[in-house]
């Protein structure tokens, strides 16, 4: 088990590596003059980076019969990072960083605590009390103070 110190360290790394990411990604779109092939140009480097990782990890490639007992919708996550990326390589030079990620973390609050609730996709069931309700509020309190 990861401690409480180093699973926070690498969130907090995560959460910088997508700004970079967009930072990146606004440039080569700029570069390539398309939203479209920045985006692309970003899912081949990244999918050259999880192959080099599952080879260095030795993971085993998983069977075809393994690959068709996973639901239909498991697939799916792909498009929604490609949704991601999309928007992001439109709205970071309009919004800025701050704001985009701001606005961005709210969206996640809010699909998080909501998905938690109804415990959609297999997650855990998490009620959506009050203490997560007013998180959320703060985090829009966030994102006003950010936009200033």
């Amino acid at each position: 088990m990861l401690s409480l110190a180093l699973a926070a360290a690498l969130a907090i790394t995560a959460g910088i590596s997508i700004v970079i990411q967009q930072a990146l990604n606004t440039n080569m779109r700029v570069a390539l003059s398309s939203a479209a092939w920045s985006g692309f140009v970003s899912y081949a480097v990244g999918t050259a980076c999880m192959l080099v990782l599952a080879l260095a990890l030795r993971d085993p490639i998983p069977s075809a019969s393994l690959a068709t007992r996973i639901p239909w919708w498991a697939w799916s996550g792909g498009m929604f990072g490609a949704i991601f990326i999309g928007i992001a390589i439109f709205l970071v030079p309009h919004l800025g960083a701050a704001t985009f990620i701001a606005l961005l973390v709210a969206g996640q609050m809010i699909g998080s605590v909501t998905f938690d609730h109804f415990g959609w996709l297999g997650l855990t069931q998490r009620p959506a009390d009050l203490s997560r309700l007013a998180g959320i509020a703060l985090v829009i309190g966030g994102v006003v103070l950010i936009r200033r």
